[in-house]
């Protein structure tokens, strides 16, 4: 059978949580480092979102959809549990990552750093200090859940999947560096995680700037 080809930019923590998918699962693959709306994925993603796959007919849009099908139609350690309560649970658990970490800690917060809409490109002070509210309080929050060492379940699952890549960016900026160096089980989650094979080899390079962040009074991040 021909080889899954994934499309979509390495910085993208939707792909990362495809490619930890494609690496957990041990299948050869190809990854066209692609941007959103650029024709290969249109002819794809009915809005030109990233990522998308295609597996000989087989063509997807959406990162859930497509590690399901990576989880369906491959032998190798499943993604998500059979169990109905165990696999309900990782899906919450991708739900609340998704719906409510991601929009604020990635989307509003590190967007403001990465990609400002300030006409100097500084960061956008605005944006991130009215996500930092919702991210003091979240992070509590997952601090507890990732108690075990893991979302759900007792095991690396697509839930970690989508998680990790969100808080490895979380080092970088320096509220967010702050917030996760003063919540143990967040780091010590982090820590573990970024050793595994597959984070490791689908680890993405640094996005420009991301080594020294700037804070608002000038002084480099650590």
């Amino acid at each position: 059978m021909s080889k899954l080809e994934l499309i979509g930019h390495t910085a993208s923590n939707f792909v990362w949580t495809c490619r930890i998918a494609i690496a957990e699962k041990g299948l050869p693959h190809s990854l066209a480092g692609t941007l959103p709306h650029t024709p290969d994925v249109d002819a794809i993603h009915p809005f030109g979102k990233i990522p998308v796959l295609r597996h000989g007919t087989v063509t997807l849009a959406e990162s859930r959809a497509i590690c399901c099908y990576i989880d369906r139609a491959f032998d190798g350690p499943p993604l998500i549990p059979d169990d109905p309560a165990k696999a309900a649970e990782i899906e919450q658990w991708i739900s609340i990552v998704n719906t409510h970490i991601d929009v604020v800690w990635l989307r509003q917060y590190f967007g403001a750093y990465v990609f400002p809409r300030t006409a100097d490109g500084s960061p956008d002070r605005v944006v991130i200090d009215a996500a930092l509210p919702k991210m003091q309080q979240q992070f509590p929050v997952m601090d507890r859940a990732v108690a075990s060492g893991y979302l759900a379940g007792g095991t690396f699952t697509l839930a970690d999947m989508y998680f990790v890549p969100i808080l490895y960016y979380m080092q970088h900026p320096p509220e967010s560096a702050q917030l996760l160096a003063a919540h143990g089980s967040l780091t010590a989650y982090l820590d573990r995680h970024l050793t595994r094979p597959s984070v490791q080899t689908s680890l993405p390079p640094p996005l420009p700037g991301q080594a020294a962040e700037t804070r608002a009074d000038g002084a480099k991040a650590a």
